[in-house]
């Protein structure tokens, strides 16, 4: 039974009307997606699980615009993705949105500081250097600005990843399982930044992960089977969502 998650009464970043993505024709075709209608509110963190082969992915990769919906639409911030051309489309995602993946996907002739600025190298613009301090000490990472990523430690690049993808102040960040390829304390911490930069900056994250302790940190949990929305509910622990994965798996 499908539950509604709570609203904070914030309007909505991302909305996304009846999404579908199908894979593949004729007998060979796979629908990752059959018709996913969902909201996500401004400054709410949300975790997005599901099986193996549910759409998870495929829809975290539509809302961010990485990849289009074979129908259906979905907005950011006011603006329809599924109306932009692709140049257009890169300059959305450039200006409001931010992207944590689980390989961090850090330039490695970059150091810190130069990774962390990247987006806003690229779209020409200045960084705000109050705003750089209060993210680089929230992070934690002031002693590794000079360091390039084969210096630092896995959660020490995921810590770069997460202040580059807060630099530009998005609409809103998309972080892919983030804490993947982490151990347990470094997991932890990279999370406790996620919910650090919603309580404390008014981010929104939405999150996709396999990990319940991980969608232990969001206020609200999706689940996904079989490319539809079987599960929409408030902030839950890592025990309660492993029955929910138990229940669709």
């Amino acid at each position: 039974m499908r539950m509604s998650a709570p609203s904070n009464g914030s309007a909505s970043i991302v909305a996304a009307r009846d999404l579908r993505r199908r894979f593949g024709e004729g007998e060979a075709a796979v629908d990752a997606l059959a018709g996913v209608t969902v909201d996500f509110p401004s400054g709410r963190f949300a975790a997005i699980m599901g099986p193996s082969g549910s759409g998870k992915s495929t829809l975290m990769h539509i809302l961010a615009g990485l990849d289009r919906p074979t129908s259906g639409e979905v907005d950011i911030a006011g603006v329809r993705l599924t109306d932009l051309n692709d140049r257009d489309l890169t300059q959305l995602r450039r200006d409001r949105v931010g992207f944590i993946f689980q390989t961090f996907n850090l330039l490695p002739v970059l150091n810190a500081e130069e990774n962390i600025l990247l987006p806003l190298s690229i779209a020409g613009r200045e960084p705000d250097r109050e705003w750089f301090d209060r993210l680089i000490d929230t992070i934690g990472i002031r002693d590794r600005l000079t360091h390039r990523p084969a210096e630092m430690s896995g959660g020490q690049q995921q810590r770069v990843a997460v202040a580059r993808a807060l630099i530009s102040r998005p609409s809103v960040v998309f972080a892919d399982e983030p804490s993947g390829n982490l151990d347990s304390k470094a997991s932890g911490e990279v999370l406790g930044l996620l919910r650090h930069a919603v309580d404390d900056f008014d981010q929104t994250v939405v999150m996709v992960t396999h990990d319940a302790h991980a969608a232990s940190f969001a206020d609200r949990l999706l689940v996904l089977a079989d490319g539809q929305i079987v599960h929409d509910g408030g902030a839950v622990t890592a025990e309660q969502a492993l029955d929910l994965m138990k229940s669709v798996g």
